[in-house]
């Protein structure tokens, strides 16, 4: 029998990515300058990517190729040799967040076997989530915020009152925003970083409880694949602004526009997640350059083992 692709051992190894890339990125926290924040991540991440002993691909990256020059969408990683592997990325999720010495920026990457991930667009995405624990379909995108927080808060046996949302702060959630504040919902506003605002609502200790709103469609994979370690349920639709778009996804093989992704659909596959803080945050502490020490604290997950660990890494010589 062909053994699992997805190995602790493996889970091990994408741990030590994102660990890399947080601590290349620590000398930039505060100093100003997204794109070289950026640019530390992707280049700590991207060596340590090809030292791991597997054909990894690229599906979700910086960028198409013309756009980025490292851990572009099609691109190859790994030893070469091992097991062929599907790879979500986003070195920096909280570019802004670093540059300005915010909270919740992470080093952030998916795993699958090959074929596991949607190839989603650089695009929006309509986004809802919950966490673990509740009857399959309790939230819709198709229903408004109001129903759908009424429907989380009838099954957690809790007034509306007590039900906390996590919406990114744009104009665009508008809407969103008044519809929430007349049933009286409690609203965690998040400048950016929606991959953890998702991740959120699988912790009781964040106080999250649901996940709504539009954001990048990749970093949408990425959170499904978190979601799907720990039971939770998500929605996505793409949604698109002009035509480029909607020819960006027509060019990975999206024909459905309006197709509503069920959780299963973004990750079809079992799946590894890891996080690393970068700036310490609701769900993660940050990096910690200490007497010649880094100290890193990363969220690691597995669909087919059934295993969120939190782990605590000192490394030495910084």
């Amino acid at each position: 029998m062909r053994e699992h692709a997805l190995t602790m051992s493996l889970a091990e190894a994408m741990v030590n990515v994102t660990e890399l890339a947080a601590i290349a990125t620590h000398s930039q926290i505060g100093r100003g300058h997204e794109k070289r924040a950026d640019q530390a991540a992707v280049d700590a991440m991207r060596t340590a990517l090809n030292a791991v002993e597997m054909r990894g691909r690229i599906v979700i990256g910086e960028g198409e190729r013309d756009e980025a020059p490292m851990l572009y969408i099609g691109e190859e990683v790994g030893l070469g040799q091992g097991p062929e592997i599907d790879i979500a990325l986003d070195p920096l999720e909280g570019t802004s967040l670093t540059a300005k010495a915010m909270p919740n920026a992470l080093a952030v990457l998916a795993i699958s076997e090959r074929g596991g991930l949607l190839n989603a667009p650089d695009v929006y995405m309509d986004k809802i989530a919950i966490g673990p624990g509740y009857p399959e379909g309790l939230v819709d995108l198709q229903a408004t915020p109001s129903e759908n927080v009424t429907a989380l808060a009838k099954a957690k046996g809790v007034p509306v009152t007590e039900i906390s949302v996590c919406v990114l702060d744009r104009q665009r959630h508008a809407g969103i925003i008044e519809d929430l504040r007349r049933i009286g919902a409690r609203i965690a506003l998040i400048t950016d970083g929606d991959v953890a605002g998702v991740i959120n609502t699988t912790d009781a200790a964040t106080g999250i409880d649901l996940y709504l709103g539009q954001g990048g469609a990749p970093e949408g994979v990425l959170a499904a694949a978190a979601l799907k370690c720990v039971g939770g349920q998500m929605q996505g639709r793409l949604y698109f602004r002009n035509d480029d778009e909607r020819g960006r996804a027509l060019k990975v093989g999206i024909t459905d526009l309006e197709r509503i992704y069920t959780l299963n659909e973004l990750a079809s596959g079992d799946t590894i997640f890891c996080a690393t803080g970068v700036t310490t945050g609701d769900l993660l502490g940050g990096v910690r350059i200490e007497q010649g020490q880094a100290r890193t604290e990363t969220l690691v997950m597995s669909s087919r083992h059934g295993v969120s660990r939190r782990i605590q890494t000192r490394r030495r010589g910084y």
